[in-house]
């Protein structure tokens, strides 16, 4: 379920079955134009469909993190904080998910997954994608 989708007041009761966040990570720089930027966060999306599809009353989708600079170290550490700070939100496991190949070259020892293409061309195979879910769940 999207974010959007919870109200203060049925959270709390909510939250113990909601134990997975879905975080968007678009990867933009700044440097793109509008049409480039649409394409990154679909190409996001794309990647991210199949785990919501498959896990709709498990995970919740967080809006994007949007600007993400993969060569910035200072970036990564932003991330991975915020990450940290999810967990510390209540969220047991947190997945990022990205379109970009390579954006991410290891999740943080914050984030339990990292769900991205390994090649420009990849298209997400759902099967696959919730099978690595499922097997974080299984192992931890």
């Amino acid at each position: 379920m999207k974010f959007s989708e919870f109200d203060a007041i049925g959270w709390p009761g909510l939250q113990p079955y909601f134990d997975t966040c879905l975080l968007p990570v678009t990867g933009l720089t700044g440097t793109e134009s509008p049409p480039e930027a649409t394409e990154k966060a679909a190409r996001t999306g794309d990647w991210l469909s199949p785990l919501e599809a498959a896990f709709r009353g498990r995970t919740v989708t967080l809006p994007a993190y949007h600007y993400y600079d993969g060569a910035d170290p200072d970036d990564a550490a932003r991330l991975a904080r915020h990450c940290g700070r999810l967990k510390q939100a209540g969220f047991r496991f947190v997945v990022l998910v990205s379109g970009t190949p390579g954006l991410l070259p290891s999740p943080p020892a914050s984030a339990d997954l990292l769900v991205q293409p390994s090649a420009p061309d990849e298209q997400p195979d759902a099967e696959d994608i919730c099978r690595a879910v499922a097997a974080m769940w299984k192992d931890a």
